[in-house]
């Protein structure tokens, strides 16, 4: 009982004081690791190569064990924390990322590195959906949870951004292991002030955890993750059993938990959050946003780098305009948000990114450093935009009690999308560019054929023709990799603007409106005072209205939400959103 007491003492001390700021700080920390993490290894890949000699499937599985485990338990751990508390998830995943951080550090073998990758996704999976699950207890007031939100996700885009950066250095100074032993001085510093610092919080933990379901759920999106993995590599036909099966089994396991959660009167994900339009919306737009980004990053580095022939180190440089205007968006989106509201701001968001991929499809053979640097500033600053408005969107409408499961479903959505950008815009991409190297002139079809796999197996195969044939294939190459890059920036831009037409089922205000916990007296809800005995009241008069019938009422003006909106829609009346009862669990309007 006393640990219970301390705990909300604790909640309550960080939700209502300068102490949340610090949590927030805590917060950022931890999603600052998982994101370098994520990133970090990319630059050491050769010198992992040359070291450990794995085979081509062992290579695979040490970049993807990370993002695929990650993927596949945030939603078992995102509602494990709901139920035995967020805090001890996040503490517990702070522990062993820190200690496979040092197993990957110093692995010997490529089994060895594997196991250690995929621990280090077990601990991001319990790290990911803890942070914004904790930052949405410990911000109850939305308009600071939109600040709170906007400094999270430009820390996000920093790490990504860095990740690669910060490998670089490692590997010039020290060995390939450092890039892992860096999370170790800094996860013992945070698990103590993450124990003394943040508070504990937790969902109403009624009724046992439905351990089958967590698994299932894990299951299913480890088969989706993996099958959209496949189809990106393009190794195998899009058709191959190794490609199809893990697709099939995934969206059959993912059917049945949502079938079993329904059916639960304790479910660990209330399914009863899809019916909510902003919520699915949200969702449905943080899928295509990373559905556009991831592929599009992708496809910019080879053309830096390919078409260009700028080294890592200048393609890193032109891409930081993207991250600082990401950071830009996440720093000012609070007062965005509460200036245009959530349509407004998903929307312009989308469209404004599709502009800049339109614009992009002016780059040509040719450096144009301006034209890049304009297009990737309005990339970065749409991008981050709309993905912030829909976060915060979905963690709004989710309650509470639920803000684990919530967070889980919105990291698993962005894992997802950035799968399913990798394979429609890499497939896309092959459709436009291998067609342009099956008959050029003095190359034989053979070697025609291989270059059609990717512009770097291109160029090999053209130093080994040497004279004008390899010329010839690199020329046509080239220009095989621009018109692809044009045709998928098309097709980018066709999707984010129909992600702008997607927000419009967003509200169009911020509304500041109570939790649905504190109404309904949920577990997260702050204690309430006993209320004091009212007076009876007197019978309200009867009153005719004019031109009324005897005996009417009149007319009660209809309660408003209280609205965040600083802009031009912020007196418009809210829709009065339904309310649950909590004894009969029917809508009331």
């Amino acid at each position: 009982m006393s640990g219970t007491t301390t705990a909300a003492a604790r909640l309550r001390a960080a939700s209502g004081g300068a102490n949340r700021w610090v949590v927030l700080f805590v917060l950022c920390v931890s999603l600052l690791l998982v994101a370098l993490d994520a990133t970090v290894l990319h630059v050491a890949v050769p010198a992992v190569t040359e070291d450990l000699r794995p085979s081509s499937t062992a290579l695979l599985w040490i970049v993807d064990a990370y993002p695929l485990v990650c993927a596949s338990l945030l939603i078992l751990f995102g509602t494990l924390g709901d139920r035995l508390g967020r805090r001890r998830v996040l503490l517990a995943g702070y522990a062993l990322f820190g200690v496979a951080s040092a197993v990957a550090a110093f692995a010997d073998t490529p089994g060895v590195l594997i196991a250690a990758r995929a621990l280090l996704g077990v601990g991001g999976a319990m790290i990911m959906p803890a942070t914004l699950s904790i930052l949405r207890a410990v911000f109850p007031d939305r308009r600071e949870r939109a600040t709170a939100i906007g400094i999270w996700t430009a820390v996000a885009a920093v790490g990504a951004a860095t990740g690669p950066v910060l490998g670089g250095f490692l590997l010039e100074h020290f060995w390939w292991g450092s890039v892992f032993l860096i999370n170790i001085p800094l996860m013992a510093v945070i698990l103590p002030a993450g124990r003394w610092l943040l508070p504990e919080s937790r969902g109403s933990g009624e009724g046992p955890w439905d351990v089958l379901g967590a698994f299932m759920a894990a299951a299913g999106v480890m088969g989706m993750v993996l099958g959209v993995k496949r189809l990106g590599a393009g190794d195998d036909s899009p058709l191959s059993p190794a490609t199809v099966g893990p697709l099939l089994v995934g969206a059959a396991l993912l059917v049945l938990f949502v079938r079993r959660q329904r059916r639960r009167p304790h479910p660990l994900i209330d399914m009863r959050m899809f019916a909510r339009a902003a919520f699915t919306t949200s969702v449905g737009c943080i899928v295509l946003a990373m559905l556009a980004l991831v592929g599009l990053e992708l496809i910019a580095v080879q053309y830096l780098q390919l078409v260009l022939e700028l080294s890592p180190v200048e393609t890193g440089l032109r891409l930081l305009p993207l991250t600082f205007a990401a950071m830009a968006a996440g720093a000012t989106g609070s007062y965005t948000l509460r200036r245009v509201g959530p349509r407004r701001m998903v929307g312009w968001g989308f469209v404004l990114t599709a502009g800049a991929v339109l614009l992009l499809v002016l780059m040509g053979h040719h450096d144009r450093p301006l034209l890049l640097t304009t297009g990737f500033v309005l990339l970065g600053f749409g991008l981050q935009t709309t993905l912030f408005g829909a976060y915060e969107s979905m963690l709004s409408e989710a309650p509470a009690h639920s803000a684990g499961g919530a967070a889980a479903i919105g990291e698993t959505s962005y894992q997802l999308g950035a799968g399913m950008g990798i394979a429609l815009l890499g497939s896309v991409m092959n459709a436009a560019y291998a067609p342009g190297l099956t008959s050029v002139a003095g190359v034989p079809a053979s070697a025609g054929s291989a270059a059609a796999n990717s512009l770097g197996e291109a160029y090999q195969v053209a130093a080994q023709l040497g004279g004008p044939a390899g010329e010839a294939l690199r020329t046509a190459a080239r220009h095989s990799f621009v018109h692809g890059l044009h045709v998928t920036l098309v097709v980018s831009a066709a999707l984010l603007l129909a992600g702008g037409l997607m927000a419009l089922r967003l509200p169009r205000v911020m509304e500041c409106q109570p939790d649905a916990d504190a109404r309904l007296g949920g577990a997260d809800a702050p204690p309430q005072a006993p209320a004091a005995p009212q007076p009876a009241r007197e019978p309200e008069p009867r009153t005719v209205a004019p031109g009324g019938v005897p005996g009417a009422r009149t007319a009660r003006p209809e309660p408003r939400r209280e609205t965040c909106g600083t802009g031009p829609e912020a007196h418009v009346p809210a829709r009065r959103a339904p309310v649950e009862s909590a004894r009969t669990g029917r809508t009331a309007h």
